[in-house]
């Protein structure tokens, strides 16, 4: 059988490989997360190309996640294909028509805003299965439609379910799970998948991932990544609609999203998402490296390239989190973007940690984030994404950098907006 890299050879399509430090500089992150391999995976905008892959064909999206880093560590390196002959113009859109049976959801753990569903009993509904994990940033712009959805079809039979799958240890636990769905006044049923039962049972990869079940209770349509609003809520409309709903509305939801459920300034984001444990991180430049699973002081280089990042103190980096040991350690990050955002915690539940931060050295003032004062103050009370910039105007490379007055925080990973 002829090889997808001939394959795609033959078309005139070629391949570059290069380090995670040029993707940095050459690529535009795009909406939505693999766990495949445990890494997050990008649609991309490769400028030096001058070609989009935006509206890529389902088909060929599947083939960039087999040809991404397999270990998401310091200087692996990634093939990236330039598949302009299957681009489709400029659309956001990864949704894929299928026609297949709804899973069962008898694996969810648990359930919140609902009694327990089933696929039987859901038979009759218009249903649209949300995957969502709450500290991602991909998946929080994509929630006021999800719950704009659910609000305006309801009375006509959708049923729309959000399966809580965690990436992070934190998000295995009910508490914060319903914290977070209460603190963003999420109403429609959630299943909580902390076994990943029903996540596998779709065969499912990504968050955010849609799928969009007819009455007959076969799925009809999934969406993968951001992006596509108008195209998800036509087939809303398209099955409600084969299903005898009676004045299915038209048109669609009008959302005014603002702080972290604002959509990502693309056209300025050059820093993609970086973990900051050991197994995923990638673009450490911390003299001497990192020291797995053990007390280590860092120090910060005379100077960060961008997506570079560092540590100051003593600091324990682990496989999936990095952890202040003392007082006043600090974080750097050299970043492009109009938004960051950090994943992190108290170590110690009930504990909260005291942080300021700066941007080039200076307090952020209108650039600080919702989590943030002007004077770049903030409290880390519990695990979660913190939003701690938004620039105004002109986005060019920025040093960040947060220190922390208290130790006890533990820290997940950077993302950007």
């Amino acid at each position: 059988m002829i090889s997808e890299r001939t394959l795609l050879e033959n078309y005139g399509i070629s391949w570059y490989l290069v380090s995670n430090a040029e993707i940095s500089q050459l690529i535009q992150r795009k909406s939505f997360v693999s766990r495949n391999g445990g890494l997050k995976v990008w649609l991309v905008r490769l400028h030096y190309l001058c070609l989009d892959l935006f509206n890529v064909e389902n088909t060929f999206v599947h083939k960039l996640y087999t040809m991404k880093i397999t270990k998401g560590v310091l200087g692996n390196a990634i093939v990236i294909g330039a598949l302009g002959v299957f681009c489709a113009g400029a659309a956001d859109s990864t949704i894929e028509q299928m026609s297949s049976k709804m899973p069962p959801l008898a694996g969810a753990t648990g359930w919140l805003n609902s009694p327990p569903l089933t696929a039987n009993g859901l038979r009759g509904k218009v249903v649209l299965v949300d995957f969502w994990t709450y500290s991602c940033i991909n998946w929080r712009r994509t929630l006021p439609y999800i719950s704009a959805w659910a609000a305006k079809y309801k009375n006509q039979g959708l049923v729309v379910i959000g399966v809580h799958t965690p990436e992070f240890s934190f998000e295995h636990y009910a508490g914060n799970v319903n914290n977070a769905v209460r603190e963003m006044k999420i109403d429609y049923p959630i299943a909580i998948d902390d076994n990943y039962a029903i996540w596998n049972a779709f065969r499912n990869e990504y968050w955010p991932a849609s799928y969009f079940i007819d009455a007959q209770g076969h799925i009809r349509q999934h969406q993968f990544g951001e992006g596509s609003y108008q195209e998800s809520e036509k087939i809303i409309q398209q099955l409600l609609t084969e299903a005898g709903a009676k004045a299915v509305p038209g048109g669609f939801v009008s959302v005014h999203a603002d702080g972290s459920e604002a959509a990502a300034d693309w056209a300025s984001l050059q820093s993609s998402e970086n973990y900051v444990g050991y197994s995923r991180t990638g673009n450490f430049a911390s003299p001497g490296g990192a020291a797995a699973d053990r007390n280590m002081v860092y120090n910060v280089p005379s100077r960060l390239t961008l997506n570079q990042w560092a540590l100051s103190g003593d600091w324990t980096m682990g496989a999936e989190a990095t952890v202040l040991n003392k007082p006043n350690g600090k974080m750097l990050y050299c970043f492009h973007a109009r938004d960051l955002q950090l994943v992190m915690g108290p170590s110690t539940t009930g504990t909260p940690v005291r942080f300021r931060v700066l941007i080039d050295g200076q307090v952020p003032g209108a650039a600080h984030g919702v989590d943030v004062d002007s004077q770049g103050n903030g409290l880390v009370t519990e695990p979660r994404m913190y939003q701690l910039i938004r620039q105004q105007g002109v986005i060019v490379d920025r040093l960040f950098e947060i220190e922390f007055l208290d130790p006890g925080v533990t820290t997940f990973s950077y993302t950007f907006g």
